[in-house]
């Protein structure tokens, strides 16, 4: 079972919570979801150039094989390591997941 992602105070927890359960049953829709997720949970943290390298480097992996857990190009990532680009949707979240829980949670 995975971890979910962190709320900003208990209140919020319970709220979500509640609004996921509601979601599973079929009485909230996915768009509904998203607002109770983006008002409950704490945002993902931005990635800078500086951060990208630091963390591809701490894991240990090249640039190629980065792109490649990350399914993107490996044009992109240097792009986001000159800071030409910087990641977002899809991408953002799977570094997010990389960084808190480690290359083993995305292979």
């Amino acid at each position: 079972m995975t971890k979910k992602a962190k709320a900003k105070s208990l209140i919020f927890e319970a709220v979500h919570e509640t609004a996921s359960d509601l979601h599973r049953l079929g009485f909230i829709d996915k768009r509904k979801m998203r607002k109770f997720d983006l008002l409950c949970l704490d945002p993902i943290p931005a990635y800078d150039s500086e951060k990208i390298r630091a963390f591809r480097n701490h894991l240990k992996l090249s640039q190629a094989v980065l792109a490649s857990v990350l399914n993107t190009s490996l044009s992109t990532v240097r792009k986001w390591e000159v800071g030409d680009k910087h990641p977002s949707g899809p991408s953002l979240k799977l570094l997010n997941l990389l960084d808190r829980k480690g290359l083993e949670a995305v292979i």
